[in-house]
């Protein structure tokens, strides 16, 4: 079996909320880049990266790496990612080589699983075939307080057990409207929920150590704070990860594997998290739940549920997922959430298929 063809589609998937229909701003859509990674044999591999507005670029990367797969045994992987590194010269290890790479090895893995018989959660190890999901992107910072308690209201409705907000408030609010508004999701959710909190690295870590001790001292009870100040900062992560009981979680902004032994081996964070595109794909995701599992720590996805529910749940160290449906669109069905639970697929390889029509729709 040999890879034959390749397509790759520039994309402007609307970035909607299905969850709790509180869109923080109405209309806008988010880049993206689909792969179809097809083999000789009739087997179809898919593939999405996204981020950035650079979308012409990262379509012209994919296919510029893509073309150089044809003819590869899609079953020897490292051989193609090593391959597709040697023929980029200095573009890596991360930024638009990283976000191509990673479409593409994903669509590798999807066509190994199928060639198989296998969805991909098994082929990589298979821990467990039901995994915790948290709800993510209705509990945004921009949203008024009562827009913030309705769609909490509304994912209590749906069943999840765990979601997401945020602080770093629009305005530069005191720490005591910091904490305020995590307090407002709280009281709406109840104790038993658990609760994160996502900072987006906008603080300077006196500030992270500041308001989250007064959150802390507020009860608030918050599952993890997460990139609490910039991802490059170990050093820094590490004293907010060190004063505070609040477990950290950090990581889907740092690209590639090597950082990652950084960040742990400096006590950056308790909580690893890894996103698909910027590690370079599912290969490199595994070893990054590798390093952090040696180091006894959880692992846990960024974005992409419908692909990373495989990872985490392959992982005997994987925590939760992501439940952020930026992309869900794009397929004509996504694993089910029962009970605050995300199902396994049990079709081969991602198990997901294309949506023909929304591709069209989606086209940029």
């Amino acid at each position: 079996m040999r890879i034959a063809s390749f397509e790759a589609i520039a994309l402007k998937v609307p970035e909607d909320d299905p969850l709790a229909n509180m869109p923080e701003e109405a209309g806008r859509t988010r880049p993206a880049v689909a792969l179809r990674l097809r083999t000789d044999s009739g087997i179809e591999g898919i593939g999405v990266t996204l981020y950035g507005k650079m979308t012409r670029t990262l379509h012209a990367a994919v296919e510029e790496l893509a073309a150089l797969t044809i003819g590869e045994d899609p079953m020897r992987i490292e051989a193609i990612v090593a391959k597709l590194r040697a023929n980029s010269g200095d573009a890596g290890p991360g930024g638009i080589f990283t976000l191509a790479l990673s479409a593409i090895d994903t669509a590798l893995w999807d066509i190994k699983g199928k060639a198989l018989d296998q969805p991909l959660w098994k082929l990589l190890g298979g821990h467990r075939d039901r995994v915790p999901t948290y709800a993510s992107g209705s509990l945004r910072r921009g949203l008024t307080d009562k827009q913030a308690q309705q769609a909490a209201e509304t994912l209590l409705k749906k069943g999840f057990r765990e979601m997401k907000t945020q602080m770093a408030l629009p305005g530069d609010p005191t720490p005591a409207e910091e904490v305020r508004r995590v307090k407002v999701i709280r009281e709406v959710i109840g104790p038993d929920i658990k609760l994160m909190c996502d900072i987006n690295q906008r603080w300077r870590p006196e500030q992270a150590i500041d308001i989250g001790h007064r959150v802390e001292e507020a009860g608030v009870g918050l599952f993890w704070l997460e990139d609490v100040t910039a991802a490059d900062d170990y050093q820094g992560l590490a004293r907010v990860t060190a004063a505070l009981k609040t477990p950290i979680a950090g990581g889907e902004y740092v690209w590639g594997i090597a950082p990652f032994r950084q960040m742990i081996q400096a006590h950056s964070v308790d909580i690893v998290m890894v996103d698909l595109a910027r590690v370079g794909g599912v290969t490199q995701w595994m070893k990054v739940a590798g390093i952090a599992e040696a180091f006894n720590l959880p692992i846990v996805s960024h974005v992409m549920p419908e692909v990373l529910l495989h990872m985490v749940a392959a992982c005997p160290n994987g925590l939760t997922v992501e439940y952020m449906p930026w992309m869900i669109g794009l397929y004509e069905e996504t694993p089910v959430i029962e009970n605050g639970q995300l199902v396994l697929p049990t079709k081969p390889g991602l198990g997901l298929t294309f949506d023909e029509k929304a591709i069209k729709s989606f086209r940029a």
